[in-house]
């Protein structure tokens, strides 16, 4: 009885391995999936900023102001721009090339030999985390160069000769929700759009009712647009709804106009209906389309797009997989949009990869509902 037992639990054992090589999705999630995530989180999860950007405005040069520069300089967490005029340092901060402005005042030197010598230091906001740390390294490297000052001077004075006044741009308050709600919209429009046209093709495709449609005269780009316009009335819904919480519930400032905003989201928004289509037009099944649904937009949109860390902490190559994904160039644009106000360059470069992205999907999800059965 035993060995009858052994040999049916073996040719069970044998049948189900050999399902389980023939089906190459469920192959590849219980393989790939966990390195996919140990690696997304692994160099995704950092709170740490390796290179942060300040911009030093010197009103007027002197050896002293230049020790402070030589002191930031020589911080390998800090990379400086020396600016001679605050108006350069407030381009460069609102174009978020530089994540903070240290500004120098004139009479800086003569203050600080009376024991009252005073720094301004004015961080983006539009990322809480980023701006924090950035407080951090500064007031850190003044503090060591200072304290180097002294030692060289043999004098008893202290670094407390200097203070720092801080102020945050973008976010004045220090408000993380500020920060963070911009973000819940990509996500949100990210998982809406995926998964609610990630399964449409699929499941037609499982119950044999997509075959029906390859016999009438209907093109491809015709039932693409077909199938997009419901769900792009719900996801517009959707989006209106995120913008009055934002407003009302979180009292996040919209400092830009809501035609940019509403044009932002509403072309994201195509992208990830598209994108989800893509994927449920090329699926072979409705859990396939899940799963790679969930790989290929929702996770690398949380970990990679800039939501929560920064993408500069992330090794070059994976800096360059960010830059491919849409998510990326919307969360950038949003958050500039919410808390920063209306910049219409930044606008227009990004918009235009999002239509960019609009065009390779539609061309890629009427491929993937070409009149062929399966």
């Amino acid at each position: 009885m035993q060995s009858s037992f052994l040999i049916r639990l073996k040719a069970l054992i044998h049948k189900e391995a050999i399902q389980l090589l023939r089906a190459k999705s469920s192959l590849a999630i219980g393989l790939l999936l966990p390195i996919i995530l140990i690696l997304l989180f692994g160099y995704g999860l950092s709170f740490d900023l390796s290179n942060g950007r300040v911009a030093v405005v010197i009103e007027q040069p002197s050896p002293q102001t230049q020790q402070i520069v030589a002191g930031m300089q020589g911080s390998p967490y800090l990379t400086v721009q020396q600016f001679f005029a605050m108006p350069e340092a407030i381009t460069a901060i609102k174009n978020d090339e530089v994540d903070a402005i240290l500004v120098i005042p004139a009479n800086f030197e003569a203050e600080q030999l009376q024991g009252r010598g005073k720094l301004q230091l004015l961080s983006n906001g539009r990322s809480t985390s980023i701006a924090s740390s950035m407080q951090s390294y500064v007031s850190g490297a003044i503090s060591n160069t200072l304290n180097l000052q002294v030692e060289r001077q043999n004098s008893t004075a202290t670094q407390a000769t200097v203070s720092i006044e801080q102020r945050m741009w973008f976010n004045e308050s220090a408000n993380s929700t500020w920060f963070l709600v911009p973000g819940l919209i990509v996500l949100v429009l990210t998982l809406i759009g995926a998964f609610l046209t990630g399964l449409l093709i699929a499941r037609e495709r499982e119950q044999g009712t997509l075959e029906a449609l390859f016999v009438t005269p209907v093109r491809p780009l015709e039932l693409v647009i077909a199938k997009l316009t419901p769900y792009l009335v719900i996801g517009l819904i959707d989006i209106v709804v995120c913008l009055i919480a934002s407003s009302l519930l979180f009292e996040v400032p919209m400092r830009s106009s809501m035609l940019s905003i509403l044009s932002a989201c509403f072309l994201y928004l195509l992208v990830s209906l598209l994108l989800g289509l893509t994927i449920s037009g090329f699926a072979q099944n409705q859990f396939q389309a899940s799963q790679i649904a969930l790989l290929a937009s929702f996770m690398p949109a949380m970990m990679l797009s800039g939501f929560v860390f920064d993408i500069r902490n992330l090794p070059f190559v994976i800096q360059i997989v960010s830059q491919i994904l849409p998510a990326t160039h919307f969360m950038s644009l949003i958050k500039t949009l919410f808390l920063g106000g209306d910049d219409w360059k930044l606008w227009f470069k990004e918009c235009s990869i999002l239509m960019l992205y609009v065009i390779v999907l539609m061309f890629a999800a009427c491929k993937s509902l070409k009149k062929q059965l399966r």
